[in-house]
């Protein structure tokens, strides 16, 4: 049901078979989207919040899972977490379940540590 991927060999991030099916279907189809890019920015209701974006190159400190990128800072986030992608009546989303946030907003994208 998940795979894990180990980056430095002590962070590691969980992927459902769901979110990586998403990841690769949309970067496959996309003309530039060749890869999916995970980052924490400041901000949000709650301090901190994702986002998913997709792009066709990747930066030079980006760490590399397959076609996932992630910024050493935002690895340090969310290392541990699980990222899952989601089908519900109001729209599809990727969602990360974080063991480190303390709290999160309702839309589940803004949290703090």
């Amino acid at each position: 049901m998940y795979t894990i991927f180990s980056l430095n060999m002590t962070k590691k991030i969980n992927f459902t078979s769901l979110a990586l099916k998403q990841i690769e279907k949309i970067t496959k189809e996309g003309k530039n989207k060749k890869y999916f890019r995970i980052t924490v920015q400041g901000g949000g209701c709650s301090g901190f919040k994702y986002k998913f974006s997709f792009d066709d190159k990747k930066d030079k400190n980006d760490l590399v899972f397959e076609n996932v990128l992630i910024d050493p800072s935002s690895l340090e986030v969310i290392d541990g977490s699980t990222i899952d992608f989601k089908s519900e009546m109001i729209g599809n989303s990727f969602v990360i379940n974080n063991p480190k946030a303390s709290s999160s907003c309702g839309c589940g994208l803004s949290f703090s540590l």
